[in-house]
């Protein structure tokens, strides 16, 4: 025999919020819109620490479209930059 959850309803006030809240935009356009957005500019070299599954994960998304991953990673940043 299967056993069901007995799933409730939401309590009244978070049913509200969750019915009256508004979607809003990602903070960050798609990898795929960044990598499509590439465009040569003048750079400044920069040295940082950053977690190897961020980069190891940049890597392979940045293969997969062609891309130099330093450059992919670059992309990001400028593209979270203009939102500040």
């Amino acid at each position: 025999m299967k056993k069901t959850k007995g799933y409730s309803k939401a309590p009244a006030d978070i049913a509200d919020e969750l019915e009256n809240s508004v979607a809003i935009d990602d903070i960050l356009p798609s990898p795929a819109a960044i990598a499509e957005s590439l465009k040569k500019q003048a750079t400044v070299p920069v040295t940082m620490k950053l977690k190897k599954d961020t980069v190891d994960r940049y890597k392979r998304y940045a293969q997969k479209k062609g891309i130099k991953y330093q450059t992919f990673v670059s992309t990001v940043l400028d593209s979270y930059a203009k939102r500040l």
